[in-house]
């Protein structure tokens, strides 16, 4: 009996090294790949028309990394990141603009596909400036990245906004105006705004795509933005109505809510982008 024991427990210790042995066998191992290749068909500046912006206006292209495991060249698909930002700020910049591209190893952007990264990055329209582009890879679960060369192309955007400012298009929105309406502060929700509240609470137009003010908030509450006096039919709200938005945050143009939250209380300097989208208030 005790030697057909000692038989049995031989036997199960080479069967389970032999599949431990299999295992490691067959455990799949990363060897390495090779950083993708940019180029583009672009040859000079890639001059942008606002009419013409359906039309393609710059192609991409890498090479594969080629991921290679030990079991041969990586069967997963594999995920790449086009990244474009303003020439010489290294891929550092808070304007840095990303585009998720999932297996193909190109693309190529219309008009207004690119017209509308430049208007992120407030480039200025009609004003020829130089970007650098470059392609990120990573496996279909993130890991492995691997960056690409970096190419610079030279751009003329033309005027556009990620919000529709104030004004009317007829006057290339010269004649803008914006008020802030709201119970976050003194002039309360009355639209329009009563004297002296139609003066203190209106902003200053600084250009087409910027807009300022000085506000002092009373605390809590909320406001909107308006363009028009009694008119809520062409408001500015916020996508975000959390107290965490106080300070920051994105806008659209819509009657609708949530409303911008109102920060506490306190004199504000409150800046309004309609070329990016979004919000800033920075307490005085």
């Amino acid at each position: 009996m005790t030697k057909n024991i000692l038989t049995l427990l031989l036997i199960s210790s080479l069967v389970l090294a032999m599949t431990a042995c299999e295992k490691v066998e067959n455990k799949v191992v990363y060897q390495g790949g090779t950083a993708p290749v940019l180029s583009t068909t672009a040859t000079g500046t890639v001059v942008l028309i606002k009419e013409k912006n359906k039309e393609n206006a710059l192609t991409l292209a890498w090479t594969n990394p080629n991921y290679m495991f030990n079991t041969g060249v990586n069967s997963q698909n594999v995920n790449y990141v086009l990244q474009i930002d303003t020439a010489g700020k290294n891929f550092a910049s808070p304007k840095l603009q990303e585009m998720t591209i999932a297996s193909d190893l190109g693309v190529t952007l219309t008009g207004q596909q690119l017209n509308a990264f430049l208007s992120k990055m407030e480039f200025v329209a009609g004003v020829v400036q130089a970007v650098d582009m470059r392609v990120k890879s990573t496996l279909s679960n993130g890991s492995a990245p691997l960056t690409s060369n970096t190419i610079n192309v030279k751009v003329n955007p033309y005027l556009d906004f990620a919000i529709e400012p104030p004004g009317t298009e007829a006057n290339k929105y010269l004649d803008g105006n914006l008020w802030a309406v709201g119970d976050a502060l003194a002039g309360g929700w009355s639209n329009p705004l009563p004297a002296p509240y139609d003066v203190t609470q209106k902003f200053t137009r600084i250009d087409i795509m910027h807009y300022e003010a000085t506000l002092t908030f009373v605390g809590g509450g909320g406001y909107k933005l308006i363009q028009t006096q009694g008119v809520w039919g062409t408001q500015y709200h916020a996508l975000d109505g959390s107290a965490g938005a106080a300070l920051s945050g994105s806008f659209e143009k819509k009657d609708s809510d949530p409303q911008f939250p109102g920060p506490a209380a306190g004199k504000y300097k409150v800046q309004i982008n309609f070329q990016t989208g979004k919000y800033t208030l920075t307490k005085i």
